[in-house]
C-alpha cells in the first residue's frame, strides 16, 4: 500500500512539475540589479504605452512612437523612422512608420535584430500583450545590456515595426526597401496571442534548424519552452508574424518568442495593463537577456545549416536536441526491442494472446470513447451555450476548465474500461497495446510530420517497463513509477497547449493524448485495485467542473461579450442598415436590430476577417447626411491593347479604411495604390486573380492622403464596376449618432470590421 502510494505521489508531482517548469514563479522587483532584466521596470513603460488603442492612423499611435522613440533616446541610440506604402500578401495597405535604432559592435560580421511591433489591432484592441509586450521587454532588456558598457561583437539592430496588425507591412518596407536589412544574420521577435501563460519558441528559417538550435542550448535561457510539433503545427496555420517576411523575402533566421494562453483577451479591449500575466513578461525577458548576450557576441555569418534537430523541453535538462538523421535509427530500434520483448515474453510464458487482445480492445476503445465523447461533447456544450460562439477564436473564458473537466472524463473512461479487464499477473499483457499504437504514431509522424518525432522518447521507458513486468510477477511499483517520468514530463502541457492555441474545437485530441498517457501508465495503475472506484472518482471531479464551467459560462465584467454593429449607408440606392455580426442578439444591438432582425443568409461583400465572419443579422436604418468621398477619374487614355486611367478618391469624413471589390469577370493588367505596383503572381499576365470573396484590397489611411489607384485594364473591357466601401471607426462618438455606450458586460468583437459606419459607393468604368 505505501509502494502505491510513493508511485501515485510520483506521477502527480512529475505532472506538477511538467507545468511549473514552463513559467518563471514570480517577477523581478525595482530593486533588481540595474545590469538585469526587471519585470516592473518593464511595467513602467507598458503602462505609458497601452493606455488606448493605438492603431494605424490614430493620434494615440503617434504618441505610442514618439513615447518609444523618446526611451530609446534616453538608452544614448540614435532612432530614425522609416516611413512608406506596402501592399503585402494580405492584400492591405497602409503607409508604415518604423523605428530604429542601431548599437554599433566591434566585429564586421552580421547584426543581431531585436525585432517587435507598436501597432495595435483596429479598431478596439489595447495592445497591452500583443505586442506592448514586446516593446517593453526590449526597451528593458536593452537598458540591462547597455548599461554594462561593454560592446558586443555584433551590431545590434532595434527594430520596432508598424502596421504588423495590417498586414506585416512594416516588415515589408524594411527587408525590401531598407539598406540594413542586408546586415541581418538573425532576429529575436516578441510576439504575443493572449495575455498569458508562457511563450513558446518557435523558429523561422528556409533552411535547417540544426545551428539554431545548438546556439539556443548554448545561451542556455532558464524556462526554454520549445518542440519542434509546435513549429511543425505553426507552419500549417495563417498566423504570420514580422518574422515571416524576414524568412520568405530575405531569406533571414529567426526565434518567435509567443505566447498564447488568455486567448479570449487577444485583439481585444481586454488586452490591457491589468490583464497581461507579469509572470508571463518575466518569461519574455528571461529568453531576450541570455539570447541577447551570446548572439550579440557570436559568428552570425555561419548560423544556416542543412540539417534538422528534433528539439522538446523537459523540466531540469532544459532544451533536448538531436539531428533528423536520428529518427529511423531511434524508431527502427524501438520496434526491434519490443519484437524482441515480445518474443521473449511469450518463450516467459508471460503474454497470452488473449489477454493481448484484450488489451487492444480497451485501449482502442478508450481511444475511441475518450475522443468521440470528448468531439461530441463540446459540439453539445456550444448547442447549449450558443454564446459562446461570440468568441471568434473558439477559446472562452471558463476555456480552461472545460480542459480539465473533458481530462478528467476521460480519465474515467480509461479507469472504468480497465476495470473490466482481470490485471492479476496480466499488467505486461495490457501494456502491449499502447506501445503498439505509440509505435505506430511514431512511424507516421517520422513519415508525415517529423517535428514530433521525439514522440519516441517514453516509448524507451516503457519498453523497459514492459521489459520489468516480463522479469518479475511483482516488480517494484515505485521503479516502475519512475519509468513514468520521461512521458510526465514531456507530454502533459500538449494537453493544454493544442485547446488554447487552436481553439476548444480541438479538446478531442487533448482527450486523445489523454489516453496515450495513460497506457504508458499502465504499469503502475495495472497493479492499483478498486479501479472502478476511481473512475468515479474523476468522473466526480469532472461533474464538479462542468458546474464550474456552468456557473462561471454568463458574460460579466470580468468575461464580457463580444458584440458588433456597423451602420451601412449605400449611396448608390441612398438606402442605409444597422448590421451586426453576432449570432446571440443582446440588449445592445436589439436597440437597433430589434427582437425580430432580418437574417442575412447571402453576403456577397466579406469584409477582411481572419476567421472569414459574416453579417448575420441586418435592420433599415434612418438616413444620416454623410459626407461622401469625392471621386476622380482622370488620364484616360487607350493605348494600343491597353486601357489606362487614374482614380483619386478623397473621403470628406475622418474615416480609417477603405475596402475595394471587383467583379471576378473583370481583369486588370497594372494596378499601382498610392505609389505601390501590385505584384502579379508567377506565371499570370494580370493582378489581383486570386480574389476571395471579389476583394482587391483594403486600405488604412495615415496622415489624411488621399487613395491613387493608376490602372491597366484591357482595351476591349466593358463596364468595369469597382465597389468601395468607405469605413470610420466612430460610430459611437460620431454626433449624427445616439449609439449608447456598451454596459460593462459587453465589449467590441474582435477579428471584424465594428463600432463602424461603412458608406458603398459604385465606382462605373464604362
Amino acid at each position: 500500500m505505501l509502494k502505491k502510494g510513493i508511485a501515485l505521489l510520483i506521477i502527480i508531482v512529475s505532472i506538477y512539475i511538467s507545468f511549473q517548469a514552463l513559467l518563471p514563479t514570480k517577477i523581478s522587483d525595482l530593486t533588481t540589479e540595474k545590469t538585469e532584466f526587471s519585470t516592473e521596470r518593464a511595467l513602467i513603460h507598458l503602462k505609458e504605452i497601452s493606455k488606448k488603442p493605438h492603431f494605424v492612423g490614430t493620434e494615440e499611435h503617434k504618441n505610442v512612437r514618439h513615447y518609444i522613440v523618446s526611451e530609446l533616446k534616453k538608452l544614448g541610440l540614435e532612432t530614425e523612422i522609416q516611413e512608406g506604402y506596402s501592399i503585402t500578401t494580405w492584400n492591405n495597405l497602409t503607409k508604415s512608420k518604423n523605428i530604429l535604432a542601431r548599437i554599433k559592435g566591434s566585429d564586421k560580421g552580421k547584426a543581431l535584430m531585436l525585432l517587435t511591433h507598436y501597432d495595435s489591432n483596429p479598431h478596439s484592441a489595447i495592445g497591452a500583450s500583443d505586442a506592448g509586450s514586446g516593446v517593453v521587454t526590449i526597451l528593458e532588456g536593452l537598458r540591462a545590456f547597455l548599461v554594462k558598457n561593454i560592446q558586443p561583437k555584433n551590431d545590434i539592430i532595434i527594430l520596432i515595426t508598424d502596421a504588423e496588425e495590417l498586414g506585416l507591412n512594416g516588415a515589408d518596407i524594411f527587408v525590401k526597401q531598407h539598406e540594413w536589412a542586408k546586415d541581418v544574420g538573425l532576429v529575436l521577435n516578441f510576439e504575443a496571442r493572449g495575455s498569458g501563460g508562457p511563450s513558446y519558441m518557435l523558429i523561422e528559417t528556409n533552411d535547417g534548424n540544426a545551428n539554431l538550435m545548438k546556439e539556443f542550448v548554448a545561451a542556455n535561457p532558464q524556462f526554454p519552452v520549445a518542440n519542434s510539433l509546435a513549429y511543425s503545427i505553426y507552419k500549417m496555420l495563417p498566423n504570420d508574424t514580422d518574422l515571416t517576411v524576414f524568412r520568405r523575402d530575405g531569406n533571414i533566421d529567426g526565434f518567435n518568442f509567443a505566447f498564447i494562453d488568455d486567448h479570449f483577451d487577444y485583439h481585444t479591449v481586454k488586452d490591457n495593463f491589468e490583464r497581461l500575466d507579469r509572470n508571463t513578461l518575466e518569461h519574455q525577458g528571461s529568453y531576450l537577456m541570455p539570447l541577447l548576450q551570446h548572439f550579440s557576441n557570436i559568428n552570425l555569418n555561419n548560423i544556416k545549416a542543412n540539417e534538422d534537430y528534433i528539439y522538446f523541453n523537459a523540466p531540469f535538462v532544459k532544451t533536448v536536441i538531436y539531428p533528423f538523421s536520428w529518427i529511423l535509427t531511434l524508431l527502427s530500434v524501438a520496434i526491434v526491442i519490443f519484437i524482441v520483448l515480445l518474443m521473449y515474453g511469450y518463450k516467459q510464458t508471460v503474454f497470452k494472446t488473449k489477454a493481448i487482445a484484450h488489451g487492444f480492445i480497451t485501449f482502442i476503445l478508450a481511444l475511441l470513447f475518450g475522443g468521440f465523447l470528448t468531439f461530441l461533447g463540446w459540439k453539445s456544450i456550444l448547442l447549449l451555450y450558443p454564446e459562446y460562439n461570440e468568441i471568434l477564436h473558439g477559446f472562452t473564458y471558463n476555456g480552461h476548465t472545460y480542459i480539465w473537466f473533458f481530462v478528467c472524463l476521460t480519465i474515467s473512461i480509461c479507469f472504468y474500461l480497465y476495470s473490466k479487464i482481470d490485471l492479476k499477473h496480466n499488467v505486461a499483457n495490457i501494456l502491449v497495446a499502447p506501445l503498439t499504437i505509440w509505435l505506430i504514431i511514431c512511424v507516421g509522424v517520422a513519415i508525415k510530420l517529423e517535428g514530433a518525432s521525439f514522440f519516441i522518447i517514453p516509448v524507451y521507458f516503457a519498453l523497459l517497463a514492459l521489459f520489468l513486468l516480463i522479469r518479475q510477477q511483482k516488480p517494484n511499483l515505485i521503479l516502475l513509477a519512475l519509468l513514468t517520468i520521461p512521458v510526465l514530463f514531456i507530454m502533459p502541457p500538449f494537453v493544454k497547449m493544442f485547446p488554447v492555441g487552436l481553439g476548444l474545437k480541438i479538446v478531442f485530441v487533448s482527450a486523445v493524448f489523454v489516453v496515450l498517457i495513460f497506457g504508458f501508465l499502465l504499469p503502475v495503475f495495472g497493479f492499483f485495485k478498486h479501479k472502478k472506484r476511481w473512475s468515479y472518482v474523476f468522473l466526480c471531479f469532472g461533474i464538479i467542473l462542468f458546474f464550474k464551467a456552468h456557473f462561471n459560462s454568463s458574460f460579466t465584467e470580468n468575461s464580457p461579450k463580444p458584440n458588433s454593429l456597423v451602420y451601412n449607408l449605400n449611396a448608390d440606392t441612398n438606402e442605409a442598415n444597422w448590421a451586426t455580426y453576432d449570432y446571440v442578439l443582446d440588449s445592445w444591438t436589439k436597440n437597433f436590430l430589434s427582437k425580430t432582425p432580418e437574417r442575412i443568409t447571402n453576403t456577397s461583400t466579406i469584409f477582411s476577417s481572419k476567421y472569414g465572419t459574416t453579417l448575420t443579422y441586418s435592420k433599415k436604418a434612418p438616413l444620416k447626411a454623410l459626407a461622401l468621398p469625392i471621386i476622380e477619374i482622370t488620364n484616360d487614355t487607350v493605348i494600343e491593347h491597353n486601357r489606362h486611367f487614374k482614380i483619386t478618391i478623397t473621403p470628406q469624413r475622418d474615416v480609417q479604411r477603405l475596402d475595394m471589390f471587383c467583379n471576378a469577370k473583370s481583369r486588370f493588367n497594372a494596378f499601382n495604390i498610392n505609389g505601390v505596383l501590385v505584384k502579379k503572381l508567377k506565371d499570370s499576365t494580370h493582378v489581383f486573380t486570386e480574389r476571395k470573396n471579389n476583394r482587391l484590397f483594403s486600405a488604412f489611411l495615415v496622415d489624411k492622403e488621399p487613395l491613387v489607384m493608376e490602372i491597366t485594364i484591357p482595351a476591349n473591357q466593358k463596364n468595369t464596376i469597382l465597389e468601395l466601401y468607405e469605413s470610420s471607426f466612430d460610430l459611437l462618438t460620431n454626433t449624427q449618432f445616439t449609439v449608447p455606450e456598451r454596459s460593462k458586460n459587453m465589449i467590441p468583437k474582435p477579428f471584424v470590421l465594428n463600432d463602424a459606419i461603412v458608406v458603398k459607393k459604385t465606382i462605373v468604368i464604362e
